[in-house]
């Protein structure tokens, strides 16, 4: 490829976790980075962290994860004039954003329900159909793709508990327009992937809670940086062996 490859993350929060993980490891692999979240002092932290070190960031905060708000900050990143030359190619782009509440059927509200199904369904559209038309105007890369669409998702995904009815109806949506996605634009040579998250993550940037007596952390908690490796390994997959679908979880995960 001739022009600089683009990646945009969606849901980097504090850049404490997964998305921010992703971030910093596509940078290094020479992947101009664009950033998205709601919190703008947090986001600017990480794109400075990120230049700093020698990569190429941009952040752009996000009002809301709206539909509207979506299209509009994608079209942002779209005609953002990067610091150094040479044009720029959307490559890869994933869906990190995420909301719910966890509480039992009867304590859910109307608004738990459409957060939770306005950010996991209708503004990871927006995000898709962006992603999807840049995608369409790309060549193949030396795997054989246009462009890949990352979702993380997670266990609520496949499966509902007890207090994740409004969680998991969120979740459970984009899972299936993530398989949606994947059918029809495979034939297009771009490769949608979902990734179910399962567990606690590894917080060793901002603390956390401490283990219990005799818990090693690698067995019982997600590490970011081990995620952004399997989101870059899916990235790099050749078409002839792509993933839809792939399952993360610590060793001894109990749930």
């Amino acid at each position: 490829m001739s022009a600089r490859p683009l990646i945009v993350v969606a849901g980097v929060g504090a850049g404490k976790g997964t998305g921010g993980s992703t971030a910093r490891l596509f940078a290094k692999e020479g992947y101009r980075v664009a950033l998205i979240a709601r919190g703008a002092d947090s986001l600017n932290a990480l794109a400075a962290e990120i230049n700093q070190a020698g990569g190429e960031a941009a952040a752009f905060p996000i009002p809301e994860y709206s539909y509207k708000g979506v299209l509009v900050v994608f079209d942002s990143i779209l005609s953002h004039t990067w610091p150094s030359p040479g044009a720029t190619e959307l490559r890869v782009a994933l869906w990190n954003a995420s909301a719910g509440a966890f509480k039992n059927f009867l304590d859910v509200t109307e608004e738990d329900i459409q957060n939770s199904v306005n950010l996991n369904v209708v503004a990871s559209f927006a995000f898709s159909r962006r992603a999807v038309l840049a995608f369409k105007e790309n060549t193949l890369d030396a795997n054989g793709a246009r462009g890949t669409l990352l979702f993380t998702g997670a266990t609520a995904a496949i499966r509902g508990n007890t207090w994740t009815s409004a969680f998991a109806a969120g979740k459970f949506g984009l899972r299936a327009l993530s398989h949606s996605l994947a059918k029809e634009f495979g034939k297009e040579n771009i490769h949608v992937a979902h990734a179910i998250i399962d567990g606690v993550l590894k917080r060793e940037r901002h603390g956390s809670k401490p283990l219990e007596e005799g818990q090693e952390e690698a067995n019982v908690r997600l590490n970011p940086d081990a995620i952004a490796k399997t989101y870059k390994h899916l990235v790099e997959q050749d078409r002839s062996s792509w993933s839809w679908e792939i399952d993360l979880r610590p060793a001894h995960e109990k749930w």
